[in-house]
């Protein structure tokens, strides 16, 4: 029998899944460096996949104890931008289907930015419902950004549809009708509020893109308004936008130091 050439094997080995296929221990003893090379990287990339679904079925976990509970829609809840001293702070509420499998879905801040875009997409178009929260700098201002951030994934939630019947969010504990479970860290440790904080993520970044063709000379589209050297070199040089949160150091002092 004619050995496969190396471009045959590779592609090939493109197609299989498993490692108990008879084609891999067939080439296993192949004395070609080029199928040897091959070989190593399917085990590769294999192990790497392995991990890839075990995370993702860890952070499972909160979903399935609930809805062994025989709660149906579990939402996860997230914000994005307590600490940046310019613009708002955005809250998401994801409710996911069971069925729902999205490999490398974590954190935000973990997951690559082209990723995140690539995520959002799938995630708005997979969700059993999505809503997001808003609340702009001037109401961070009057009510303070604890208090924003509540409001804004209070908001989230309402604008759920269907409702929840229970809710997982990222360590704040929130008063509402439905019962919860606030989870320290909780947008690594579950895919709900994983999938909220790239929803939240996603929509702040684009917002402070806009803002940044608004106001070019300190960088939102890059700094996200926190505060980078430049930021602050920026508002030296150019005073606040209204974009600022007035209530927050180093601003506060500056606008002190004005008066």
């Amino acid at each position: 029998m004619q050995k496969l050439t190396i471009r045959q094997i590779e592609e090939k080995i493109k197609t299989i899944k498993s490692e108990d296929d008879p084609f891999l221990y067939s080439i296993k003893h192949d004395e070609r460096k080029g199928v040897q090379q091959l070989l190593e990287r399917w085990h590769s990339r294999n192990l790497q996949q392995k991990k890839i679904y075990e995370k993702y079925k860890e952070m499972s976990q909160y979903e399935v104890r609930y809805r062994s509970q025989g709660f149906q829609f579990i939402a996860g809840i997230d914000e994005v931008g307590r600490g940046p001293l310019a613009g708002p702070v955005v809250a998401a509420a994801v409710i996911l289907p069971e069925d729902f499998f999205l490999p490398g879905l974590d954190d935000s801040k973990k997951v690559p930015e082209s990723k995140r875009e690539e995520f959002s997409e799938i995630i708005r178009a997979k969700a059993a419902s999505f809503s997001v929260g808003i609340i702009d700098p001037e109401e961070i201002d009057r009510i303070n950004i604890f208090e924003a951030t509540k409001k804004a994934m209070l908001s989230a939630i309402e604008g759920l549809s269907p409702k929840p019947d229970f809710l997982l969010a990222d360590a704040v504990k929130l008063l509402t009708p439905y019962p919860m479970e606030a989870i320290i860290k909780g947008d690594g440790k579950s895919i709900s509020i994983a999938a909220a904080s790239i929803i939240a993520k996603v929509t702040r970044d684009r917002m402070m893109a806009e803002i940044g063709k608004e106001f070019p000379q300190y960088g939102f589209e890059k700094n996200m308004g926190y505060g980078t050297k430049e930021h602050l070199e920026a508002i030296t040089l150019h005073g606040i936008s209204p974009y600022h949160r007035k209530s927050f150091a180093p601003i506060k002092n500056l606008i002190s130091e004005i008066e």
